[in-house]
């Protein structure tokens, strides 16, 4: 997989990106991923990316022609054309099975906005997909897209040991991961469970499926109606909200 991300900070991106699972996915060539400075393709020897927007108001608009310019690299790079990723508060929410869908992608394009945004043209004639972390504003896209590459890479073969690592976590099945405790067994008085601590896998196994269920009732109830549940799964829901 190849992600590129289109930024005015691609050092603040790198920062990010050489650090902790995506920076040793990268360093192992497992993931290429290649931060773009937006201000390389424009023509203005202030090396300016933005202007007032048409029809008055406040801040500045990115111009439309250096995003392009730089996507275009991209496209001859790369031989195809990437599928167009714009970080923005207006696109959907990220969601696990979004990001899983994504990490099946050979190419990816991020586009980080900044100021107001982005002039329109550039939407609607090179972005496939509008994607937002959440209800609310940045100052630009970088983070967001650090946020949406980090979901991706992890996914991708070989980035983690083992599928396990990412099929037991929240948001994985549409449940709520169970809680986790390691050593000392005692801590502050507070015991570890004892099913942990009996090495009997089905019982250990059955103790977490019913904590992940306590958890999303109790933490994320909205999330029960998507889940993946099997006929005992929904027997241990009943018994659990008989119980509440």
């Amino acid at each position: 997989m190849r992600i590129d991300i289109a930024t005015l900070f691609p050092e603040m991106c790198e920062t990010v990106l050489n650090e902790s699972i995506v920076g040793r996915a990268r360093k192992n060539s497992l993931v290429e991923i290649v931060c773009h400075n937006i201000r390389d393709y424009t023509l203005d020897k202030h090396r300016r990316v933005d202007d007032t927007p048409y029809g008055g108001g406040k801040g500045m608009v990115m111009q439309a022609d250096p995003i392009f310019k730089c996507y275009q690299q991209v496209c001859e790079i790369i031989g195809t054309k990437p599928h167009v990723i714009y970080m923005s508060p207006q696109g959907k929410p990220l969601v696990q099975t979004r990001s899983m869908e994504l990490s099946k992608f050979e190419y990816i394009f991020i586009l980080c906005g900044h100021y107001e945004g982005v002039d329109e043209r550039i939407i609607t004639t090179i972005v496939d997909e509008e994607v937002s972390i959440g209800d609310y504003v940045l100052t630009g896209g970088e983070l967001p897209a650090l946020v949406l590459t980090d979901s991706i890479v992890r996914l991708c073969d070989g980035v983690l040991s083992d599928s396990e690592c990412f099929e037991q976590e929240s948001h994985f099945n549409g449940l709520l991961e169970y809680p986790q405790y390691t050593r000392p067994e005692v801590w502050q008085e507070q015991q570890v469970p004892e099913v942990l601590l009996s090495g009997h896998h089905a019982n250990i196994e059955s103790w977490r499926k019913e904590q992940s269920l306590i958890r999303t009732l109790n933490k994320r109830p909205d999330m029960l109606e998507n889940a993946v549940l099997t006929e005992k799964d929904q027997k241990t829901l009943k018994y659990i909200i008989t119980q509440k």
